[in-house]
């Protein structure tokens, strides 16, 4: 799945037309919350005000939820863009995720239910956890790694995982976690930029019913990477793998031989906990940097808000990999922090069939479900009958992340999963947020299908024209953030002018998201999308986010992705890709389904949304993280040699739509 955007800006763009949007926001449906959850809901309405009236005041109270081994001194010391929270406190981020809830009498209580695509299961209490945890960071200490020191893990969703990110922050060594799916260069790039001295990885893990290596990923990143001293082996398939003896060991060797204590100290608040390169990127990796207290507190905060998480009762599933800042922040940290009880998965949705979520829902009765808008109009692709052959009942809470979700798919999920009882938290954030910045929160906002509703409490948010004027409702600009926030991140690795110019020099003072966005009339905030995916048709600012909703939104449709392609008419024109859903496949190959499409979204938008040229496909180029590669989409339309696709879940998808567009009829 998806991870929340990367900001990466393009200068010169103009905000989205309001007349153009317009019908996109004339949403009237409205779900109130539930009423049992409304009345024990953890955070109501005046959470609000109170976060308005001190603004560090009440992000003080939200960090005394955590232990700390030395109070701060101060709340906040902001001189901009440069934020430092909670300065002078000291903390540790594992001690705060493990320990404080076995000292608490909860060492029995399940951090995880792990279970492997092939059927393999494992259950790892919090006392399980804070030995395997205590274990690794002995074995990394033996390493002769340090606080301070970066250490990379390069691992599938398996436990090790989380203990070897944990044992990192323990020790005061940050971590850098790359996605198993990306390719040796990536990860060699990112062991570079950030000069990593261990890497933690497996033979490999599962995939789609076999085994995917990764340790000759690592051998070939590693012929550039001269100062990597050691490289821990986790053996998850039992792969034959290259050694080299002196550098490589065995997990199972090195950590498990090691002692079960090991005394946790506090660090600076503002002491690096983790650098994460935001995907997408190119050309110098962009490692964002978030530090240990503000970031925690943030994330704990968020989780127990946003999710009205009980500990006691709850059984929380983030449907997300680890490689991603939704797994570091909603897997490991906050959940964590919070003693609540996870489901962990390493494999994909549809394997060995596509009911297989539905079956681990059912299976774990997980009761909050957080994933992404792609992935669930997948399953709208596969058809209800798939999630309605499984007990859904433990549900009561469901969330969505990683892009706006479309009204269409906002229904779907909260019909066909959560039974029309589970309030839709769509949230907004990114990796360079940290954590959750806009959402509904369960107990308080009556649900509007595709808007994110409103920022958090304490969290300061605004769309802005492009003087930086801030639009009045129902008007559409750019996202802005108004004042600094704990998770954020607080530069980009080695390269401080970067983070100014990339984020703070648009709009001095306010932090530049790069998203599309919109008021509505109530004054809510509706997600457009990054504003490289604003097109200029004939002068009209259109959004490919409300193209693709038109498109979704009839009947026939699973899923859509929209790109502008030059058009010497009208400058850039539409160009749409579209996936038919179930039973309309057999129908869609012909010209009157394309133009029942055209119509349908000039009926919904105007006549000037009309796509130039809508091509079928049997899939969309989609990352192994689950985004959609609309570059890849307009280097088609646009006749341009492909880029990079070796980050592609099936590099062939490209190859049948670059043979398929140039016989797609275009609009006369």
């Amino acid at each position: 799945m998806p991870e929340p955007s990367d900001a990466t800006t393009r200068r010169g763009s103009t905000p989205v037309s309001s007349d153009a949007l317009s019908n996109l926001m004339h949403e009237e449906r409205r779900f109130p919350p539930p009423a049992e959850l409304a009345e024990h809901a953890n955070v109501t309405d005046d959470a609000y005000a109170r976060s308005a009236e001190d603004r560090e005041a009440w992000w003080a109270e939200q960090a005394t939820r955590l232990h700390w081994e030395r109070p701060w001194d101060k709340v906040l010391e902001w001189n901009a863009p440069f934020a430092k929270w909670f300065v002078g406190g000291r903390l540790n981020a594992a001690y705060n995720c493990v320990d404080r809830h076995v000292e608490a009498g909860n060492g029995d209580r399940v951090a995880f239910h792990w279970e492997g695509e092939p059927g393999d299961t494992r259950t790892i209490t919090y006392a399980d956890l804070q030995r395997e945890v205590c274990q690794a960071a002995n074995a990394l200490t033996s390493l002769g790694v340090g606080a301070g020191d970066r250490i990379a893990i390069y691992l599938p969703m398996i436990p090790e995982a989380i203990v070897a990110m944990l044992a990192c922050a323990r020790i005061g060594a940050p971590h850098t976690v790359v996605f198993g799916g990306f390719s040796a260069e990536a990860l060699s790039s990112r062991i570079l930029d950030c000069d990593a001295r261990v890497v933690v990885t497996a033979d490999g893990g599962y995939r789609r019913g076999a085994p995917s290596a990764l340790k000759p990923n690592v051998d070939k990143a590693l012929e550039s990477c001269p100062d990597v001293r050691n490289v821990l082996v986790v053996r998850r398939t039992g792969q034959d793998v290259d050694w080299a003896e002196g550098r490589d060991l065995w997990w199972h060797e090195a950590v498990g031989g090691e002692s079960e204590t090991h005394e946790a100290q506090g660090f600076d608040a503002e002491h690096p906990l983790y650098v994460m390169y935001t995907s997408g990127t190119t050309g110098k990796p962009k490692g964002i940097l978030h530090t240990t207290g503000g970031y925690l507190t943030q994330c704990a905060w968020s989780h127990w808000a946003v999710f009205d998480l009980k500990p006691e009762t709850d059984v929380f599933w983030t449907a997300a990999d680890i490689g991603w800042v939704t797994g570091h922040s909603y897997i490991v940290y906050g959940p964590l922090a919070n003693g609540a009880t996870s489901v962990m998965y390493e494999g994909t949705p549809d394997t060995p069939h596509q009911g297989r979520w539905w079956e681990l829902v059912d299976k774990y009765q997980v009761t909050i479900l957080y994933t992404a808008p792609t992935t669930i109009r997948t399953f709208m692709k596969w058809g209800t009958e798939v999630p309605a052959g499984y007990d859904l009942s433990s549900l009561r809470l469901l969330g969505s992340v990683g892009e706006p979700i479309n009204p269409e798919a906002y229904i779907w999920y909260r019909t066909n999963i959560g039974h029309d009882r589970c309030p839709v938290m769509d949230t907004w954030w990114q990796t360079e947020t940290g954590a959750q910045m806009i959402s509904p929160l369960p107990g308080v906002t009556h649900g509007k299908p595709g808007a994110a509703m409103r920022p958090l409490p304490g969290i300061g948010a605004d769309v802005v024209d492009e003087e930086g004027n801030s639009v009045p409702d129902g008007h559409g600009g750019y996202l802005v953030l108004t004042e600094p926030w704990p998770g954020m991140l607080r530069t980009i690795w080695g390269d401080d002018d970067r983070y100014v110019d990339t984020y703070w020099s648009r709009y001095p003072g306010r932090y530049f998201a790069g998203d599309g966005a919109k008021k509505d009339e109530d004054g809510d905030l509706w997600l457009l999308g990054r504003v490289d995916d604003v097109m200029n048709i004939s002068g009209h600012r259109l959004s490919t986010t409300e193209i693709e909703s038109a498109l979704v939104s009839n009947d026939k449709v699973a899923e859509a992705a929209v790109v502008g392609a030059s058009d010497p008419t009208t400058g850039q024109a539409i160009v749409a890709f579209v996936i038919p859903r179930g039973a309309s496949a057999a129908e869609s190959t012909g010209d009157d389904f394309v133009k029942e499409l055209r119509n349908h979204v000039a009926t919904s938008i105007g006549p000037i949304a009309k796509p130039r040229q809508i091509l079928v496909v049997p899939e969309l180029p989609k990352t192994r993280s689950g985004k959609i590669m609309r570059r890849l989409l307009r280097d088609v339309a646009e006749n341009r040699e492909m880029g990079d696709v070796t980050t592609l879940q099936d590099g062939s998808v490209m190859s049948q739509i670059s043979e398929m567009l140039p016989n797609a009829k275009s609009e006369d």
